[in-house]
């Protein structure tokens, strides 16, 4: 199953790098699009559910890194202190 990178700039111009175990995410997520946040949370954690759906159907378990890389975005919307008004640009989607 080929795995995809995404990478995200914050608002603060800071950029991060998560991690996909399945191309499903590319029907959630668009290379140069930004999203604003609530758009973009429910579009990340809904791909990396899916993609993680995926690997159970095939593997029989779940993908714990990429629960991992949801938790660490929400992480990080906390942290940046982000508000409804923000936006989170992709930046790069890339298979492994």
């Amino acid at each position: 199953m080929p795995s995809v990178n995404f990478t995200v700039k914050w608002p603060n111009g800071e950029t991060g790098q998560y991690y996909s175990p399945s191309t499903v995410i590319y029907e959630y997520l668009n290379i140069g699009q930004s999203y604003r946040l609530e758009d973009f949370l429910r579009q990340v954690e809904n791909g990396l559910n899916k993609a993680s759906d995926r690997v159970r159907m095939r593997y029989g378990f779940a993908c714990s890194a990429a629960m991992d890389s949801l938790a660490t975005i929400k992480r990080q919307v906390k942290i940046l202190g982000l508000s409804t008004q923000d936006y989170i640009e992709i930046i790069e989607i890339m298979n492994e």
